[in-house]
């Protein structure tokens, strides 16, 4: 399902400023941008202009960051506040399901999840020798709610993001968070992810999308952009332009290198 439908400029865009992000051709040289498939893919050089799009999205739909603070409170996103006040959002049905997530953000989610767990063995471990001398039906009492909590965070979780990889992590995340009916906005997720892993995440946004879930990614790889269905802007043009996949920079010179790879590195 298409929740987000569209992002307007309004005429109280400041087209004259020409500092960061107003400057940013990408952003300031369209009036509508639309959304019409269930995943849009944003692709570009560094510097396009990708994440500074998504950041705005996030602070303009008001939705929840992964691993940070909440966007209203996050220094990092005050220039996307202020680029917000000055687009529209049009919605064909307004999610508050969802959330943003750039790809650093993960470690503070993987900190806070860690810390989390040790808090609470913690806890737990604090019960058993304050309640060393006392029945077991009131050490059992002392600790329901410190374990309920803790088996809650691992059933979602896992048992540890620090036990798995960066990869395995990361996957479990999405799993745990996506919900149906949901708004994601995110900012190069294939970053953790080896090629095959990448081929999972795919598989994961097919299942999400069959359950009225919207993704609008920022991406690099030729493997996410290869989604039956999704549309893809080139933030390289500016106004972004839908553009088919096998035409991509990314896919083209990606398959020219594995096709011949000594004729790229002889020009090293």
């Amino acid at each position: 399902m298409i929740h987000l439908t569209a992002v307007t400029r309004r005429p109280s865009y400041p087209s004259q400023r020409r500092e960061f992000p107003f400057h940013v051709p990408a952003i300031s040289t369209w009036e509508t941008l639309a959304f019409d498939a269930p995943v849009t893919f944003l692709v570009g050089e560094n510097g396009s202009g990708k994440s500074t799009f998504l950041e705005m999205l996030a602070a303009a739909a008001n939705l929840p960051t992964v691993g940070a603070q909440e966007v209203e409170r996050d220094h990092t996103m005050a220039h996307a506040r202020e680029l917000a006040r000055h687009f529209r959002l049009t919605w064909a049905a307004r999610t508050h399901r969802g959330f943003f997530l750039r790809a650093e953000d993960f470690f503070g989610f993987a900190k806070r999840m860690d810390q989390m767990q040790a808090e609470l063995e913690a806890d737990l471990a604090a019960v058993e020798a304050e309640y060393a001398d006392r029945s077991e039906l009131a050490k059992g009492l002392a600790r329901m709610p410190h374990a309920r909590e803790l088996a809650a965070l691992r059933e979602r979780y896992g048992p540890g993001v620090d036990t798995r990889s960066h990869g395995e992590s990361f996957l479990a995340l999405f799993q745990a968070r996506f919900v149906p009916g949901g708004l994601y906005l995110l900012d190069e997720p294939e970053a953790p992810l080896s090629p095959l892993r990448q081929v999972g995440f795919l598989a994961l946004l097919q299942e999400m999308m069959e359950r009225d879930a919207q993704f609008i990614i920022a991406t690099h790889s030729p493997i996410l952009m290869a989604l039956p269905g999704a549309r893809i802007l080139d933030f390289d043009q500016a106004p972004p332009q839908p553009v088919p996949w096998d035409t991509l920079e990314h896919v083209t010179i990606t398959r020219d290198f594995l096709n011949a790879p000594d004729a790229f590195l002889a020009q090293l």
